[in-house]
């Protein structure tokens, strides 16, 4: 006797998949909600790096004089030549928050820029103009306000490996904050400071008379 089986209509295949993805979601958000089981789904970071591996070490002769706290917001946009936004192009818009400190070089000091008198109460020193580190991007206060892409950029995303790369915006935020720093009276503050740190230095060696000047 032969017996036979009916196979299920694809559309009740359809609907009975949906059912099962609707049950699981359902007990998903109903453990969520139940005491004890709020992280049944949840996901967990665990740190796996290595430890820090020092490269080298370099002594350093300046005196930090000055530091200016400095914030820019960056609007970006990238268009194609002959495709419309919506296709293909980008524009981020970024707050960039970040330092740039002042520093005069100690270490480039001679001899023939410091002068003692004989009783050793009077000192004339000669320092090197102060100038400008590089700008440092403070990631804490940083952050994309938005970023808009053509579907193209979007498609790409998919197969990068960094598809929230803000490398470019991040650069041009140091640039904005470097040429800040430079419009700034950050050098001549920190020549300010250093020149009050040396009096007081000297003064307490017993030197009455301390005079600060700076040149190339």
């Amino acid at each position: 006797m032969t017996t036979s089986i009916k196979r299920m209509p694809g559309w009740a295949k359809a609907v009975s998949a949906l059912v099962l993805v609707l049950v699981v979601l359902f007990a998903g958000l109903r453990l969520a909600v139940l005491p004890g089981l709020r992280d049944v789904f949840g996901t967990e970071s665990h740190d796996n790096s290595g430890p820090a591996l020092l490269k080298s070490i370099q002594d350093m002769s300046r005196y930090e004089a000055a530091s200016g706290n400095f914030q820019v917001v960056v609007d970006l946009e990238k268009d194609a030549k002959y495709l419309p936004d919506a296709i293909r192009g980008t524009r981020t818009l970024y707050v960039g928050a970040g330092t740039v400190d002042a520093y005069v070089d100690l270490g480039r000091i001679g001899g023939k820029d410091v002068t003692v008198n004989s009783d050793r109460t009077s000192a004339t020193l000669r320092l090197p103009h102060a100038a400008l580190g590089k700008p440092a991007l403070d990631p804490d206060h940083s952050y994309a306000v938005s970023k808009q892409r053509g579907l193209l950029d979007r498609l790409g995303d998919l197969f990068s490996d960094n598809p929230n790369d803000e490398r470019a915006v991040q650069r041009l935020a140091a640039q904005h904050i470097g040429k800040a720093a430079q419009d700034s009276r950050l050098t001549a503050r920190a020549e300010t400071n250093t020149t009050a740190m040396l009096e007081g230095l000297l003064r307490s060696l017993g030197f009455t008379d301390v005079t600060v000047t700076y040149g190339t």
